[in-house]
This record gives structure tokens, C-alpha cells and sequence, in this order.
């Protein structure tokens, strides 16, 4: 395991977004758990390449790190002392309109499919429900 130096600047511009709270607040309320990115954009309801690249800001920032198995790449919270208390923070934000909440509700129905603890998926669930949305509304 290498250490990452942590700027407090670029970790506090990386928490400032709420796509990045809402992956994070999965993430720190299920720490053992990791995430693939049709994971998260089933989870969030959000477009994926909106979600790879505020994947990529979290890793970017030392919040999350990486690993590739086979076709899929799974997100964890990192395991660096320096943003332990901003997974603390996270943890503390109030959820007044249940959007962590409903994520959450979300992001376990996502694990739950899985069963044996890694994707299997072609790409998120909900990409495919938005194409076949524009595809109906374009005839």
C-alpha cells in the first residue's frame, strides 16, 4: 500500500459537490463495501459519465481508491488517516430531503443483485432505461 500526500484544498473542492457527497455518503454509511460504476449510477440516478468523472475528482482528491477486476473497476473509501474526519463530517451531514437515504435504499438493492459480491452487469440498469426513454420520445 503507497501513501498519497493529501492537499487539503483539492479534498475540500472534491467534497463542495453534491453527486460527490451523495457517492461518498454510500460509501461512508457501508465502509466495507465497494462500488462499480453501474453500481453508483443505478444508486444515483445519474447519468454515468457524470459519475466517472466525479469518480475520478474523489480519487483525484485521495477520498477514494481503485481496483480493477477483470472489465470492472470497484470504488472504496480510502484507507489514508489525513480524510478519516471528513468521512466523519460526511457521516454527520443531515439528510433533510432523504436523497441519502433514498441512494442508500438504492445502492443496497444494486448489492443485493449481485449475490456473489462482484458485478455482472453490462452497464447500469439505468443508462439503458434512458436510452430507451430518448429512442421514444425521438419516433
Amino acid at each position: 500500500m503507497h501513501s498519497i500526500n493529501i492537499e487539503p484544498t483539492a479534498l475540500l473542492q472534491a467534497i463542495a459537490d453534491k453527486t460527490r457527497l451523495r457517492i461518498l455518503r454510500i460509501l461512508v454509511t457501508l465502509p466495507r463495501e465497494e462500488a462499480c460504476l453501474c453500481d453508483l449510477t443505478d444508486s444515483l440516478q445519474e447519468p454515468e459519465y457524470n459519475v466517472s468523472r466525479h469518480l475520478k475528482v474523489l480519487r483525484n482528491a485521495g477520498l477514494l481508491s481503485s481496483r480493477k477486476e477483470g472489465r470492472w473497476v470497484y470504488q472504496r473509501l480510502s484507507s489514508e488517516k489525513a480524510v478519516k474526519p471528513f468521512y466523519r463530517l460526511i457521516a454527520e451531514i443531515p439528510d433533510l430531503d432523504d436523497t441519502f437515504s433514498e441512494d442508500l435504499k438504492r445502492f443496497k438493492d444494486e448489492i443485493a443483485k449481485r449475490g456473489n459480491k462482484t458485478c455482472t452487469k453490462d452497464g447500469s440498469d439505468f443508462e439503458r432505461q434512458a436510452r430507451r426513454s430518448t429512442r421514444k420520445v425521438s419516433v
